[in-house]
């Protein structure tokens, strides 16, 4: 019997001989091949001992299964239309711009990566980025100037061509660059692993290829790729595709060409793991930025930004406090707190045993109609014009749209800060600063 390398390769090859005559509207040719090589995966897989390879070919084998009954139904479709109309079914069904020539590939990739560019600008200020100010200054260095000042880039100084953001999770690396992408004239492309790893063997170095194209084509712009680690892992690691090297291949010559591009593309990434990422794909960042956990001024901004315009009686010094009371939260941490402490007040209206009537509270609803309006607010029995009733009560008698939740409190703070706990680990912080020591720089 063959050995189960050569068998896989067997299959690989089919797989690949099959996506090109699904790409070309051969559907029933690739539907055949699909059928042989899901045949060849199948006894490859009876015989293949290591766990790693077995899930990893499990996962493709359902993918080109799902993939092949589609085609089933494609070509049943076909038949039909060519026993009604007499027409030829490859004909009739394959699609506009596939005739073999470059600009329909061209145009069905452009399809794909279409949603990765961002057209609403997300409404995120340099102002909402709380802290970071050495980072905020080296983006703004890289995106704003050589846009808006390309004068200066002359001779030898050339603008930055690709920016590293990692750190703990939660610390809003995310966040900045959706401030890049509100605060910038630029194109930009917001992408995931997912969005460029595509189920179709082959086809996933051409969607990093083509995204490159269209972000030059779109000038100035900017390509942000979330997790980068995904995608550009350690070569050589246990269980690594060929898929896998195919696009870490492909991700670092194009990002050796946007170095050439004169500042009119910037890569910026981001990743939880630096030290998870391929050497050669580091060295193609210039500069590799610290994003670490907020200090009390930062917190106490964050919580001031994520609470908002929600009613609240918080002072300057209630944010101070609380700022200096969460000591190892990150920006998640404190946005899952404040998500918690706004419920606060709902749990106040439903516990309730008692209201008092308040006329037009400063906290009312903004469209209050003449400005006389009667609101019922949750107290305790011994307030003064306290009266006994329920939400459930008061919403069977008709007043449900009257009730209205106090204010948020620093005690509401206080009760949830009790249970909440941050979730950056020391070890996890000491690998960051280690890593920063090595090949980055503080944010």
């Amino acid at each position: 019997m063959e050995g189960g390398a050569s068998i896989r390769d067997k299959a690989i090859a089919f797989v690949r001989d099959a996506v090109k005559e699904d790409q070309a509207g051969s559907y029933e040719t690739a539907f055949k091949l699909y059928l042989v090589a899901l045949e060849h995966f199948g006894v490859y897989l009876k015989y293949e001992k290591n766990p790693r390879m077995k899930e990893t070919v499990t996962q493709k084998y359902k993918e080109y299964l799902a993939r092949a009954e589609e085609l089933q139904k494609i070509v049943q479709g076909e038949k039909k239309a060519k026993e009604v109309s007499g027409t030829s079914a490859s004909g009739a069904q394959k699609p506009k711009g596939a005739e073999g020539d470059e600009d329909g590939e061209l145009a069905k990739m452009k399809g794909q990566l279409g949603g990765a560019i961002v057209t609403e600008k997300p409404n995120v200020k340099w102002d909402d980025v709380a802290g970071l100010q050495s980072a905020k200054d080296a983006l703004k260095e890289a995106v704003v100037l050589p846009v808006k000042f390309p004068q200066f880039f002359t001779g030898k100084r050339k603008a930055w061509s690709g920016f590293l953001l990692y750190g703990p999770p939660g610390t809003g690396k995310s966040y900045l660059a959706k401030a890049v992408a509100t605060e910038s004239d630029s194109t930009f492309f917001s992408i995931s692993s997912s969005d460029l790893v595509s189920k179709w063997m082959g086809e996933s170095e051409k969607l990093v290829s083509q995204l490159f194209h269209l972000a030059r084509e779109s000038a100035p712009s900017i390509i942000f790729i979330d997790e980068i680690d995904a995608l550009c892992g350690a070569r050589g690691e246990n269980g690594e595709s060929e898929a896998s090297r195919r696009i870490k291949t492909e991700i670092l010559v194009q990002m050796q060409g946007v170095g050439s591009s004169s500042g009119k593309v910037l890569v910026l990434a981001a990743t939880n793991t630096p030290y998870a990422l391929d050497q050669a794909v580091r060295r193609r960042f210039d500069k590799r930025i610290y994003i670490p956990l907020p200090d009390d001024a930062a917190r106490a901004h964050i919580f001031r930004v994520h609470v908002g315009e929600t009613p609240n009686d918080l002072t300057d010094e209630d944010y101070q406090s609380l700022g200096a009371a969460t000591e190892g939260f990150s920006g998640s941490d404190i946005d899952h707190v404040v998500k918690d402490v706004l419920y606060e007040p709902v749990r106040k209206v439903q516990e309730a045993t008692h209201f008092v009537t308040v006329r037009d509270p400063p906290h009312a609803p903004r469209d209050a109609d003449d400005g006389n309006t009667e609101y019922y607010v949750p107290c305790s029995p011994g307030e003064p014009g306290a009266w006994p009733s329920s939400l459930e009560e008061l919403a069977r008698l008709g007043y449900a749209s009257r009730v209205l939740p106090p204010p948020i409190s620093a005690n509401d703070f206080r009760k949830v800060l009790l249970r909440a706990r941050p979730t950056v680990a020391a070890a996890d912080l000491e690998i960051h600063e280690r890593f920063t020591k090595e090949f980055g720089e503080e944010g």
